[in-house]
């Protein structure tokens, strides 16, 4: 699988504030991701989740899908019954021809809770750890056997959140659970996308491209606010528009033999931040700084 461009619904429609672009309906989410250039998308809250519903929609806008979110507990229950939570969403992604699950652990998460602070998100203890890493690599090995590769999702407001709690993640699991490189979220948590992604190169199963407007990081840091206060006030842009190495994150990328898709993914109010004027923005951009760094086309 070459390089490929997708891009999240957040930029009409949010998951976790469903207000936020409510009034938006699917087919324009669609129609204005393929407009913009787009091969892909991931899921989002507007989608079907039949197979069968959803595989026409899509190809009626020539649109694959590249992957969706599963928000998984495995700190509150066994692999057993994990797996039988999941079993609808890795149908739908297996049978829509995806070969990665964007995979996040949401226990004790607080990404969704405008009440709570950063600096009040939950942490993992030893004991946690040690329960954790075990489960989500024996349910990544499971996975494989369905063709599926563990993309683990770091996210702010969560218990992975940090450079060091990825790194120590990708340390204490199997091979079998793959990484999904979010640059903005690991920037917006004080890490260097860049040098993760240089040492986790062989890890890396999917990529989120997000960039970070430099002075509302700032601003929201000051604050200790919630994260999706943070949302609101902007500090997510698309790749390109802010602070991120974007050219060195995506060299470290492609030097680790990367294939897969690069999703723009950048969270916005749609009333502050025109979607199809960022989406096109978005991938303009990316388009550009892959070209560069993966010799797309050649």
């Amino acid at each position: 699988m070459r390089v490929r461009l997708a891009i999240n619904p957040l930029t009409w429609t949010n998951d976790d504030m469903p207000e936020l672009g409510a009034e938006t309906p699917l087919e324009t989410c669609l129609a204005e991701a393929r407009w913009a250039g787009f091969e892909g998308v991931e899921l989002g809250n507007k989608f079907p989740r039949e197979a069968a519903a959803l595989g026409p929609i899509l190809a009626r806008h020539g649109l694959a899908l590249a992957s969706g979110w599963y928000g998984a507990r495995l700190l509150e229950r066994d692999v057993d019954a994990e797996w039988r939570e999941a079993q609808p969403h890795i149908a739908l992604l297996k049978a829509l021809g995806c070969t990665a699950m964007v995979h996040a652990e949401v226990s004790r998460a607080v990404h969704g809770n405008r009440t709570v602070p950063l600096s009040r998100r939950p942490v993992l203890s030893d004991a946690d750890w040690d329960l954790l890493a075990p489960r989500m690599s024996s349910f990544a090995t499971r996975l494989a056997g369905e063709g599926l590769r563990l993309a683990y999702h770091h996210h702010m407001g969560t218990l992975i959140q940090s450079e060091s709690e990825v790194d120590r993640l990708m340390r204490m699991t199997d091979p079998s659970v793959g990484l999904l490189l979010d640059t903005g979220h690991l920037a917006f948590a004080g890490g260097d996308p860049v040098a993760a992604a240089k040492r986790h190169a062989g890890r890396i199963a999917h990529v989120h491209c997000k960039d970070l407007r430099a002075d509302v990081l700032a601003r929201v840091r000051a604050a200790d606010t919630a994260f999706l206060d943070a949302v609101l006030d902007g500090v997510f842009t698309v790749p390109g528009d802010g602070m991120i190495d974007y050219p060195a994150v995506l060299a470290a990328v492609a030097a680790g033999g990367y294939q897969g898709w690069l999703v723009v993914e950048a969270e916005q109010d749609p009333k502050q931040a025109h979607p199809l004027t960022y989406a096109c923005l978005g991938h303009a951009n990316l388009a550009r700084l892959a070209v560069k760094a993966f010799a797309l086309g050649t």
